[in-house]
C-alpha cells in the first residue's frame, strides 16, 4: 500500500456509531440548504461578478478588495469550501452509506468547476440555472442519504399511495423550476451586466398551475395518512407547515414588489420544503422496499 494513502485509509476505517452516523448526515444536509441561501445572496445582492476571477477574486489578488459584492461573492466560496468538506466528511466516515455518500460528494465537488465556467461567461442565465438546480440534486440525494440512516418505517399503506406520492415530488420539482426561472427573470438577474431570462408572468403561470397539482394530490396522501394513522404523517404535517410559511412568504414578496432580503428568505425556505418534500415521499416507499 502506498504510504502516502494510509491516513486515508485508517479514516475509512474509522467507525462511528449509527447515531454519529445521523447527525452526520443531517449535518449534510443542513449544509446544503446554508449553500444554496448563500449562493442566492450572490444572485440577490448583485454580486455574481463581485469575483471575476476564481478561484482567487482577481487574477492578481486572491482576497476580494471591491467592495460589498466582491465580499459577498467571496463569502460564497468559502461557504461551498466548508460544505465540500462536510460532504467529503460524511463519505469517510459514513460506513454502510459510503456509495450515495461518495456521489453526494463529487456531486458537492462538482459545483466548484461549475462556478468557475459561470463566472467566467459572465453569470449566462441558463449557467446560473444548473449551478442551483445541481444544488437541488445533490440536496435531494443528502435527504435520502439522511433518511436511510434512521430506522425504516414497516407500516403497510395502499399500493396506490407511494405513485401519487411521487406526483406530490413531481409537482415540487415544477414549483421549484418554475420559481427558479420566475426570480431569472425577475428585477434579480445576479448582476446588472446579466440579461434576464425568459419572462417573469409566464413563470409564475406555471408556477401557480403547478401548486394546484402539488395542493390536490398532498392533500389526497395526507388525508389517507391520517385515515390509516399512519408515522408517515409527522413528516406530512411538518411539509404542511413549512408550506404554509412559503406561501404567506411569497405572497408577502409578491406585493411588495419582491424585495431581494424576501426573495433570499422565500429561496431558503423553498430548499427546506424540497427537503421536507424528498424526505416525505421517500418515507412513503421505504415500507414498500422493506416488503
Amino acid at each position: 500500500m502506498d504510504v502516502g494513502a494510509q491516513p486515508f485509509s485508517r479514516l475509512r476505517d474509522y467507525a462511528l456509531s449509527p447515531e454519529g452516523i445521523r447527525r452526520l448526515a443531517t449535518a449534510n444536509v443542513v449544509a446544503l440548504i446554508v449553500i444554496i441561501a448563500s449562493g442566492a445572496t450572490v444572485r440577490l445582492t448583485n454580486s455574481g461578478l463581485g469575483c471575476h476571477h476564481w478561484p482567487g477574486c482577481t487574477a492578481t489578488d486572491p482576497l476580494p478588495a471591491n467592495g460589498l459584492h466582491s465580499y459577498v461573492e467571496f463569502g460564497n466560496r468559502i461557504v461551498s469550501a466548508g460544505v465540500i468538506v462536510v460532504a467529503l466528511t460524511t463519505w469517510l466516515f459514513g460506513r454502510g452509506y459510503r456509495r450515495l455518500a461518495g456521489v453526494i460528494f463529487c456531486l458537492t465537488l462538482a459545483q466548484a468547476p461549475l462556478g468557475a465556467v459561470t463566472v467566467h461567461y459572465h453569470l449566462n442565465p441558463y449557467l446560473v440555472m444548473s449551478h442551483f438546480l445541481l444544488s437541488i440534486t445533490v440536496l435531494s440525494l443528502g435527504v435520502i442519504l439522511a433518511a436511510e440512516t434512521r430506522e425504516r418505517m414497516r407500516t403497510p399503506l395502499p399500493a396506490w399511495l407511494p405513485q401519487v406520492g411521487l406526483l406530490v415530488a413531481l409537482s415540487a420539482l415544477v414549483l421549484i423550476v418554475s420559481g427558479t426561472l420566475a426570480t431569472a427573470a425577475g428585477p434579480h438577474p445576479g448582476s446588472l451586466l446579466v440579461r434576464r431570462l425568459w419572462s417573469f408572468y409566464p413563470a409564475v403561470y406555471w408556477h401557480v398551475r403547478a401548486t394546484a397539482v402539488f395542493g390536490v394530490s398532498f392533500a389526497l396522501v395526507l388525508a389517507t395518512l391520517y385515515r390509516l394513522r399512519a408515522p408517515q404523517l409527522r413528516g406530512g404535517f411538518l411539509l404542511l407547515g413549512l408550506l404554509a410559511v412559503q406561501m404567506a412568504i411569497g405572497e408577502v414578496q409578491y406585493r411588495t414588489h419582491l424585495p431581494w432580503w424576501l426573495v433570499l428568505v422565500h429561496v431558503a425556505t423553498a430548499a427546506t420544503v424540497w427537503a421536507a418534500a424528498v424526505s416525505f415521499v421517500f418515507s412513503l416507499w421505504r415500507p414498500r422496499r422493506m416488503a
